[in-house]
């Protein structure tokens, strides 16, 4: 999904342009710009650049990297180690390639896009309470950080509770005109209250709201409605960055500088204001965009391996591509394997690979049903000059176009990878009218049946979507759901990745209209996996998504400006403030999942600001819930499982090691601590059994125990002679409205 954009705007994938006598090895999308005559006035999206524009990119580089960079022009925006983030003028990136000390560039366009009960279901409630508890955890303290589109900045619930307190404090704008004295690469950003609520919303938030959602979700406050974000009280940092959708907010001169190193900086510029408040951070990433076999993503990856860390946690959505058919497996015993195929446009993508020799068959199928025919081997294709091979099937309706290209796997070299496009006219003759002028756009596989098949007895293939769908075919068979599904840069290892579930099946918005999804979408709900929720393993094999939290029909804050222009039915209701009415939504996805977790990692982050991205795991391996009991996890469905906020709290605080502590609180016992150690129990009503509360150190140790007696309402446990600390305190009862745990700092 991630090249949608590029593949749209470009027919052919290319490798390096020039023979050279050293060429670092460069991503796909690279090679491509270094085909072009990136010198000449070229054009972008049909329009010209008026200058020499510049690429932002990743670059590893021995040695002197600064000096390499400078001798071509080029800008250091960032280094970790090798790798350096550079923008580099399109007319020296062949002549940057060619030295010896450069050993790979990297690019690529950016990504995609992929609450009233929620904190119920995650379990959150007892963390937000503040008798009871060491502490009220609420994400005081903490920094979350969310880089996504569509802000709207002025939104209530990005105020405090009580609309006294605001608590955006950074935001970068990338799309910003207003870069007069910038210091940012692009764009420009807004430092406190007055200059982020006088730019209103960010460049985009006339045409979408995703990030007025997600940030909403993460750390909203909720306003005078129920639909409160996770952690509620912490620090806000947003950046606005560029995805497919805002292209046409995008000069052609500045076209290049959009790229997943752009993003890496917007993840660096949180992290960075984070550090310098001296708090902990998670940055949650609601987008993404597909794998590959190319290695685009390593240095990204290592980079990202390099911003997180000790109180520095990076959040990622799985994708949304769990209910469609996604993979294709051929095994050694079977001649073929296949699907038809369908596009939303004019063009598809697909990757295929194997270990042993095999073909491809793209074959399109006439009206009267005669098919057109291509079939390419792995041979065919690497032995053309620049192993990419191109072809047409010329039917009597449309011409079909074929480029394939071909390359080892970054993670088997002994595995070859067949990498390709089909593409048509963007428009036919409509079909329907008398007038022979009149035309209608082309869906690829809609008109003419589409079909793609991989073949060759004893090999074992694997085929990858793409862009566009695969659809079950009568005579072919291998179609799978979900699998591989995977977005980047979840995918990463460092990534924390999340999938979605579901609860609620349906919702009802202000006009009294029931807004639903089929269940072959969202799942049968009562917590299960949403269907639509993406699947691993990575290309690589690792397990993916990591674990899984609710994500349809999330409410949360939609922006107004995006109101304004969408008179959209998905509102719930509005909130009046200042004379402007702002509103809320339900949406639905991974991108929802994702900032709920995030929250939650927060909410931990506020106990132990320290936490790494591996002790984060280990929590969720620790303390998730199991949807499915007969399954082992961690899984390729649902990761750890779905994330439980106090239980995880627990286990962040070193309780959960003690078996005989609940990893619930009481729903009918009320706690108090007074300051010389007397705890006071209160319930709800008189006990109708006897009860038993014990005492436990972070340890584990059993420090203190004493029985109830059934008919009393209140009881006192006395801590004085204990060390100051946090303790657990456990309910035993037959009662399960009084059984329970709860903590308490003395």
């Amino acid at each position: 999904m991630k090249k949608a954009l590029f593949l749209f705007l470009c027919l052919f994938v290319a490798m390096a342009a020039t023979a050279q006598t050293h060429q670092a090895e460069l991503s796909a999308w690279v090679r491509e710009i270094c085909q072009e005559q990136v010198s000449s006035k070229a054009k972008v999206a049909g329009k010209a650049w008026t200058e020499t524009p510049e690429l932002c990119a990743f670059v590893r580089i021995e040695g002197d990297g600064d000096g390499v960079l400078a001798a071509q022009g080029a800008r250091v925006l960032d280094r970790k180690g090798e790798i350096y983030i550079a923008s580099i003028p399109l007319n020296r990136l062949q002549t940057l390639a060619s030295q010896p000390q450069v050993l790979r560039i990297e690019a690529n366009r950016s990504h995609q896009l992929l609450m009233d009960t929620t904190a119920i279901i995650v379990n959150a409630l007892p963390v937000y309470a503040g008798e009871g508890l060491p502490q009220a955890y609420t994400g005081q303290g903490v920094v979350v950080g969310v880089q996504d589109v569509g802000f709207d900045l002025n939104h209530p619930n990005f105020f405090s509770a009580d609309g006294s307190q605001y608590r955006i404090s950074r935001f970068w704008d990338m799309l910003s005109a207003d870069t007069l004295g910038s210091t940012l690469f692009v764009g420009a950003d807004y430092i406190g209250e007055e200059a982020i609520r006088a730019l209103g919303r960010s460049r985009d938030g006339d045409f979408m709201t995703h990030g007025t959602h997600t940030l909403g979700t993460a750390a909203g406050s909720g306003a005078d409605t129920p639909f409160r974000g996770m952690a509620y009280e912490s620090d806000i940092c947003i950046v606005a960055n560029a995805v497919d959708k805002d292209a046409p907010l995008i000069s052609p001169d500045d076209y290049y500088k959009y790229t997943y190193a752009t993003d890496a900086l917007g993840f660096k510029y949180i992290f960075d204001y984070a550090d310098a408040q001296g708090k902990p951070c998670v940055v949650s990433f609601s987008e993404g965009s597909g794998q590959d076999f190319r290695g685009d993503d390593v240095l990204y990856y290592s980079y990202l391996e390099e911003l997180v860390g000790p109180g520095h946690i990076f959040v990622a959505s799985a994708g949304n591509t769990g209910h469609y058919y996604t993979y294709i497996h051929k095994s050694p015993d079977q001649e073929g394997a296949g699907a038809r195929v369908l596009a939303d446009g004019s063009s598809l993508t697909f990757t295929a690979k194997s270990a042993q020799p095999f073909s491809m068959r793209v074959t399109v199928y006439n009206d009267d049903g005669s098919p057109g025919v291509k079939t390419f081997s792995v041979d065919d294709v690497m032995n053309t000059e620049k192993q990419i091979l191109e072809d047409s099937i010329i039917t009597s309706f449309l011409p079909y176009y074929l480029t394939v290209n071909g390359y080892p796997s970054c993670y088997n070299g002994e595995e070859m990878v067949l990498e390709g496009r089909i593409k048509t006219l963007s428009r036919m003759p409509d079909p329907d009218s008398s007038n022979p002028t009149d035309s209608i756009d082309v869906q690829l596989g809609k008109r003419q049946h589409v079909t793609v098949e991989v073949l060759g007895l004893g090999a074992e293939v694997a085929y990858y979507k793409g862009n566009g769908y695969l659809l079950e075919e009568r005579g072919l068979s291998g179609c799978q759901k979900g699998i591989y599904s995977i977005h980047s840069p979840g995918s990463a290892p460092c990534a924390i990745c999340v999938g979605a579930t579901t609860h609620r099946s349906s919702y009802t918005n202000w006009r009294g209209e029931e807004q639903s999804y089929p269940e072959s979408t969202i799942g049968e709900g009562r917590g299960k996996k949403a269907t639509y929720s993406s699947m691993g393993p990575t290309y690589d094999g690792r397990v993916k998504p990591d674990v899984m939290a609710p994500g349809t029909f999330v409410m949360s804050s939609y922006s107004s400006y995006y109101y304004e222009n969408n008179d959209t039915y998905d509102i719930l209701r509005f909130t009046e403030r200042d004379g402007r009415q702002y509103p809320w939504g339900a949406d639905t996805g991974t991108s929802m999942a994702t900032p709920i977790a995030a929250g939650a990692i927060a909410l931990w982050l506020q106990a132990n600001p320290r936490l790494t991205p591996d002790d984060v795991m280990g929590v969720l391996s620790r303390t998730s819930r199991h949807i499915d009991p007969s399954a082992d996890y961690p899984n390729n469905n649902e990761g750890y499982g779905e994330i439980d906020v106090y239980q995880g709290l627990l286990d962040v605080l070193s309780f959960t090691g003690i078996q005989e502590i609940d990893t619930y609180q009481p729903r009918h016992a009320r706690f108090a601590m007074a300051a010389d150690g007397q705890l006071t129990i209160a319930f709800d009503q008189p006990l109708a059994h006897d009860a038993k509360v014990t005492v436990f150190a972070t340890s584990g140790v059993k420090v203190l125990s004493s029985d109830i007696t059934k008919g009393i309402s209140q009881t006192t446990v006395a801590l004085g002679r204990l060390p100051h600390g946090v303790y657990a305190v456990q309910i035993t009862s037959a009662d399960s409205a009084v059984r329970g745990s709860t903590l308490v700092r003395y």
